[in-house]
């Protein structure tokens, strides 16, 4: 028992150390972020810097134009911005936020998404929700974790994405509740290669368009610091889905999402360990094929950094990420991450798992807001058979 005692002084010193040296860390540093860097460059050095981090009454915004290139997308522009907002007379009130992005790629692919958490006064409700429009050419490679490269073709349809959730405090930072699922995507049309046969999407049952509408129930524990840029608390989130043809889907199929997030703060949190599992099992029926488990398909889009989007999918899907965080600067301007992931599919239509495909790689942040805690993220990633490039987030990637 006095060992434990001890054990437990200990840690509370060490934690009472780390946000002692945060502290210090910041009055000798001040933060600062691109629209500090902006605003001199534009006002010259008069300028009055914003000192203040925390997250007020008034909405905290921020925007970005941007280009870049990814392995799903090639060449893209890209308009992003978020908007994130905290009572200050709840001290314990989560941050709400709300991140959107319009995106015009060289493969004539436009996409539009946005994503939301808004949390009720003393924390009692919580309403998550996503809502995208896309119209989206891409190619697949069939089912499984062993696809060859060389068996890719081209997939092209509209998709439209409407889920949305209300949640209660059920006590001890439990959230439950229910949801709205739908998935609807249409002119669905398959460029194959020529002399390739039949693809997979052919054998699991080709479908010019495919409808899932249903319910969701949902379970959350969500104690971070911040949503969009994470440096410790946790994060679990439990949902399963069915999709009843009585509410206008064209098969019952039901599924449980698994998505479970740590993160450790270092240093007085200049460095953050964090990890990630994400685990998407098909529970009863056949979903349609381009509502199946599938890398890079998360809320996010961020699973499998390393490999272009669809590369993989199945049936069921196990997926691990862990991630090394640090400032460059003390200013906080500049950071880094190292990161490597693995993830396994099940074939079609034995349904096993036959192997694992690793993923890693390392990227640059760059705060564009110090007060959302909002980083530009770029990561270059590598995977197996000479799968690499480059990833762009606004916000942290998990």
């Amino acid at each position: 028992m006095n060992r434990i005692l001890i054990l437990l002084c200990i840690l509370c010193l060490n934690l009472a150390n780390s946000a002692q040296a945060q502290q210090i860390n910041e009055q000798l540093y001040p933060q600062k972020d691109l629209l500090d860097v902006f605003g001199k460059l534009i006002k010259g050095k008069k300028v009055k810097e914003r000192t203040d981090t925390t997250i007020e009454d008034d909405l905290s915004w921020s925007v970005i134009p941007a280009a870049g290139y990814t392995l799903q997308t090639g060449l893209a522009v890209m308009l992003s911005g978020n908007v994130t907002w905290h009572s200050p007379k709840f001290p314990e009130q989560k941050v709400s936020a709300v991140t959107s992005a319009i995106t015009y790629t060289q493969y004539n692919q436009l996409i539009w998404m946005s994503q939301w958490s808004v949390w009720g006064k003393r924390n009692l409700y919580n309403f998550p929700g996503e809502l995208r429009l896309m119209k989206y050419p891409q190619y697949t490679y069939g089912m499984g974790s062993s696809t060859p490269t060389q068996g890719k073709y081209m997939l092209d349809y509209a998709y439209l994405r409407l889920y949305a959730d209300a949640l209660r405090k059920l006590g001890f930072g439990i959230y439950g509740g229910i949801g709205y699922r739908l998935d609807y995507h249409w002119g669905v049309s398959q460029k194959k290669i020529p002399g390739s046969g039949e693809t997979d999407y052919d054998l699991y049952g080709f479908s010019r368009h495919s409808l899932s509408s249903g319910l969701s129930f949902n379970l959350l524990i969500d104690d971070r610091d911040n949503p969009i840029s994470s440096r410790k608390g946790a994060y679990a989130k439990l949902v399963i889905r069915t999709n009843p043809t009585w509410m206008g889907s064209d098969v019952n199929w039901s599924s449980l999402l698994l998505d479970l997030r740590k993160y450790l703060p270092l240093h007085g949190g200049k460095q953050v360990l964090a990890f990630w599992s994400y685990n998407w099992f098909t529970l009863s029926g056949q979903p349609p094929y381009l509502d199946l488990p599938s890398l890079g398909w998360d809320g996010n889009n961020n699973t499998g950094r390393g490999y272009i989007q669809s590369r993989f999918m199945g049936k069921q899907m196990i997926y691990a990420e862990a991630e090394y965080r640090f400032d460059i600067s003390r200013n906080g301007l500049f950071g880094a991450v190292v990161f490597g992931n693995a993830h396994g599919f099940t074939n079609w239509p034995d349904e096993k798992f036959t192997n694992i495909n690793p993923g890693g790689g390392a990227g640059l942040r760059i705060k564009l807001n110090k007060k959302s805690g909002t980083n530009i993220a770029i990561d270059y990633g590598f995977g197996l058979d000479g799968s690499k490039g480059l990833f762009v987030n606004l916000g942290e990637v998990f």
